[in-house]
């Protein structure tokens, strides 16, 4: 029985409400990048008044270093960070899933073990070690371990997909004389893309709005990713420049939006088919 127009239409303009609601706080912030500091805090208007774009000239330029450096930065350990998580976990997920060896399901379930350990219990450790290493202060701690596969969340879902692959294709393969190295290259992969593309999506987003990981390593002003610039707009013993730090979180939330828009077939498709294999 289809709803009733009345029904239909109260439920769509809830849903625009609770839209305008979630949606009012990006809007507010986009507002506030184009209005003078005296005034950012003392409207609720999404309509700046007086118009006011000097913000991100100010910060664009207004720290030591351009905040180009810093989109530069964070673009580099993003891809960094893509490609080393979509093809290590990838490894990991077909090994643990379509190959048989000693201790495979006792490996696994270790890994999924590491999942429930909090991200502050490894901290001191993993600092401890990469200051032996010398890389404090450099980008490899934040790029090196996506080369080691060390997200089980990504490895558990790329896991879940290749267990829905028939394994008569793996079989039928080895017949033809292909090695473990072939059937994970040739049927695999081309089979598990939408869910490389939704582990690429979530790496590229978590790795973009990462603070606490920079905060920890990265010391020099010319490391900086976009989110370590963003807290230099702040000072909490003189004036905060907030209109030129709401400018910046404007740019900083466009290539992640870009990212997300680009991709959101993508993401849609590889999220509902693993969800059902």
């Amino acid at each position: 029985m289809k709803p009733s127009w009345p029904r239909s239409l109260l439920a769509h303009a809830v849903l625009c409400a609770a839209s305008l609601v979630m949606l009012y706080p990006l809007l507010w912030m986009l507002a506030s990048s184009f209005r003078p500091n005296s005034d950012i805090f003392t409207s609720i208007s999404l309509w700046p008044d007086p118009f006011a774009p000097g913000a991100y000239r100010r910060g664009w330029s207004g720290l030591q270093v351009s905040f180009g450096t810093f989109f530069n930065n964070s673009l580099v350990i993003a891809v960094l960070a893509v490609i080393g998580n979509v093809t290590t976990c990838s490894l990991t997920a077909f090994a643990v899933t379509r190959l048989r060896f000693r201790g495979r399901d006792v490996f696994f379930a270790l890994m999924l073990g590491t999942m429930m350990v909090p991200y502050q219990v490894t901290l001191i450790p993993q600092y401890i070690l990469f200051l032996h290493l010398d890389w404090v202060n450099t980008a490899l701690p934040l790029v090196v371990p996506k080369f080691l596969a060390v997200d089980a969340f990504f490895i558990f879902l790329l896991a879940q997909f290749f267990r829905g692959i028939p394994r008569e294709l793996d079989e039928a393969a080895v017949m033809d004389g292909c090695s473990a190295w072939r059937i994970y290259w040739n049927i695999a992969l081309p089979l598990a893309l939408p869910a490389l593309g939704t582990a690429a999506i979530f790496t590229f987003i978590f790795t973009w709005d990462d603070f606490f990981g920079p905060l920890v390593y990265l010391n020099d002003i010319e490391t900086f990713t976009v989110q370590l610039g963003l807290r230099g707009f702040l000072d909490s013993s003189g004036t905060s420049d907030w209109g030129a730090m709401f400018a910046m979180a404007v740019l900083t939330l466009l290539p992640v939006l870009a990212f997300f828009l680009f991709f959101q077939r993508t993401l849609i498709q590889g999220i509902a088919t693993t969800g059902l294999k």
